[in-house]
C-alpha cells in the first residue's frame, strides 16, 4: 500500500495535537480520498490564536464536528472556537444511554476490548454518525473537522464508516487508525490536564491502546454483519443520493 502521502495528510499545530487530511487514502479500483475537504483531529479546545488563523485560513474550515458528549462539551467548551464563526456541531458518540466520559470506560486496562467498545458506539450512535456522513456530503459545509478526545476512537469509528462507505482499502482504514500512535504520548499528557479526561490508564494502554488489531477487525465485522458501511448507512437513513454525494465529495 501506498506511504507516500502519509506526511502531507498531517496538518501541525501548536496546541492540537493528532490532526491528519482523510485525503490521499487509496480506494478500491483506483484514485485516491480527496484532499482539503474532511480532517480528523483530536480535541482542539486549547488552540493558540495562530492554530485558529490556520484552521479558518489555510486549513478553511466552516464546520466542526463534535462526537464529544454533552456532559464533556459543558466542562470543556470549545476555546478560541466559541467566538468563531466556524459552525459547531455536537453529534455525540457514546454506548445506548450512556454519556460516560473516556475515563469511565477503563475498569481494567489490561482486559479492555476496544472491538468490542467500537460496535456498541456504533450501536448506540447511529443517528449522530449518519448526520455526520449526511453534513460531510454538503459541500456548504466544508471544510470539515471531526474530533472526540484524543482523536482515536470514536473520531476512528467515523473515519472508519466514511472511509469504508465510499471505497477505501480495508488496510488504509486500519493504517490511518494506527497513525495515532505516533502522538500519542502527547495526547495522553495533554488529556490529564483537563477535568473530563483525569484518571486515564497511561498511554499505549487500555483505552490508550493503538493497536491495528480491533479497527481491523472491526472494519471486518461491518463487512460480516452489515455488508460495509454503505449498506449500514443506508439501513440507518442515510439516503442513495446522499451515499453518491459522499463519495462525490471525498473521492479524487
Amino acid at each position: 500500500m501506498p506511504t507516500d502521502l502519509t506526511p502531507r495528510r498531517w496538518v501541525e499545530f501548536a496546541e492540537i495535537d493528532n490532526v491528519r487530511d482523510l485525503g490521499g487514502l487509496p480506494v478500491s479500483g483506483g484514485g485516491t480520498t480527496r484532499f482539503g475537504v474532511v480532517y480528523r483531529s483530536s480535541t482542539p479546545q486549547q488552540l493558540s490564536e495562530a492554530d485558529l488563523a490556520y484552521l479558518l485560513g489555510p486549513v478553511g474550515l466552516r464546520t466542526l464536528v463534535d462526537l464529544r458528549t454533552p456532559v464533556e462539551v459543558a466542562q470543556e467548551g470549545y476555546g478560541r472556537l466559541a467566538k468563531s464563526a466556524v459552525r459547531l456541531v455536537n453529534l455525540p458518540v457514546c454506548k445506548v444511554a450512556s454519556t460516560a466520559a473516556p475515563s469511565e470506560l477503563v475498569p481494567d486496562a489490561r482486559r479492555f476490548d476496544l472491538c468490542e467498545l467500537y460496535h456498541e458506539l456504533l450501536t448506540g450512535s447511529a443517528v449522530s454518525v449518519v448526520s455526520a456522513a449526511r453534513l460531510i456530503a454538503d459541500t456548504t459545509h466544508h471544510a470539515v473537522v471531526f474530533h472526540c478526545a484524543a482523536g482515536k476512537d470514536r473520531t476512528g469509528i467515523l473515519a472508519a464508516i466514511l472511509l469504508d462507505a465510499v471505497g477505501v482499502l480495508a488496510e488504509a482504514i486500519v493504517m490511518d487508525y494506527a497513525l495515532t500512535a505516533e502522538r500519542i504520548v502527547r495526547l495522553r499528557t495533554r488529556l490529564d490536564t483537563l477535568h473530563s479526561y483525569r484518571g486515564l490508564p497511561p498511554a499505549r494502554t487500555g483505552i490508550l491502546a493503538v493497536d491495528p488489531a480491533p479497527m481491523r477487525r472491526f472494519v471486518a465485522d461491518l463487512h460480516a454483519v452489515h455488508g460495509g458501511a454503505a449498506r449500514w448507512l443506508r439501513m440507518n437513513g442515510l439516503t442513495d443520493a446522499e451515499l453518491t454525494a459522499l463519495r462525490r465529495t471525498m473521492l479524487a
